[in-house]
């Protein structure tokens, strides 16, 4: 490496990690990453404090840390306080920052909420595997007019972290987000289902590639990827309860009036996916906001759950292996 890319490599010091996640770490003790975005772009304050204080709780009750990742003061925060929270949550104009965003906030010092591709570049720098988000991004179904793939996808060529989500966003199209992720040679587990969920929804009506039923064995085939030399990540899927879903048929009925709404009134890019989720929450008569909570505290507990499990399949390799902590 010469000495301008070795001046240019990956800067510790832009990491600012809180005591007790800096300290779960060092002690081989199961952490789970967390994006900040749903906390100033969901639900009007203080009810989005709230829900994150509760994700919070259910990841510890599950036997995790939460380390919820965050840009602030030109540094990557990664396990916000609860005055870190209140300020995200009350303040109108806290920007979402995804990986291509990252640069400036960093530059500029001011606050950004992470989504779910630069929370998975932060987890990975701060040494963290795991990482929970209720939908993750994919394939528009305008995607063959407008390219619109989220950024999501990309970086989960990019980092190992395991993901524990309920699938794709309900907008999006899952058949061929399965196809990237496939392409992308990005493992894609059914935790107990055999059903891609769809976010709000049990079902997608597509498979998962694979299923397996047992937390642990979902870890051992994590870390047996990355020891084969993968530097990808895996998606662990798991759907929201039946009952707090909302039934597919009602989603995609509504979706398909709020896309021809979207594309009459000229919403495209960025704009198109909270526009189609306000869309849908009117056509469901706000019965989303109850799923969306249901699905972001339900995730965030298997996360701990899984984390747990993975922190001991990955303390028996080292001891078995020889390798130090």
């Amino acid at each position: 490496m010469n000495a301008t890319a070795s001046a240019l490599a990956t800067d510790p010091t832009l990491l600012d990690i809180d005591e007790e996640v800096r300290e779960a770490l060092h002690e081989g003790r199961p952490v789970v990453a967390l994006e900040s975005s749903a906390i100033p772009h969901g639900l009007p304050y203080p009810a989005n404090l709230d829900l994150a204080l509760d994700i919070d709780t259910e990841v510890r009750a599950s036997g995790a840390v939460p380390a919820r990742i965050a840009m602030l003061d030109g540094k990557i925060r990664v396990g916000m306080t609860k005055e870190q929270l209140e300020l995200f949550a009350s303040a109108p104009d806290v920007p979402k920052v995804s990986t291509r965003d990252m640069a400036f906030a960093l530059a500029r010092g001011g606050p950004g909420a992470t989504t779910v591709s630069s929370s998975l570049v932060a987890a990975e720098l701060a040494g963290i595997p795991v990482f929970a988000v209720a939908g993750i991004g994919g394939v528009h179904r305008d995607a063959p007019l407008t390219f619109d793939i989220s950024a999501d996808l990309v970086q989960f060529t990019r980092s190992k972290v395991a993901v524990v989500c309920a699938g794709a966003k309900s907008m999006l199209h899952p058949a061929w987000t399965l196809e990237w992720l496939e392409t992308a040679g990005i493992p894609v587990i059914g935790y107990r289902c055999d059903d891609f969920p769809a976010y709000l929804s049990v079902s997608s009506g597509v498979r998962n590639p694979h299923r397996l039923d047992d937390l642990r064995e979902i870890a051992a085939v994590s870390l047996a990827h990355w020891r084969a030399g993968n530097a990808t990540s895996t998606l662990l899927t798991h759907p929201i309860r039946e009952a707090d879903g909302i039934p597919s048929a009602e989603i995609e009925a509504a979706l398909a009036d709020a896309t021809a709404e979207a594309q009459a009134a000229g919403v495209t890019g960025p704009a198109i996916t909270p526009y189609l989720l306000k869309a849908i929450s009117r056509a469901t008569k706000g019965r989303t906001s109850a799923a969306n909570r249901s699905v972001l505290l339900s995730t965030a507990a298997l996360a701990g759950e899984f984390a747990v499990q993975f922190a001991a399949e990955l303390a028996a390799y080292k001891s078995e292996s020889g390798v130090r902590a």
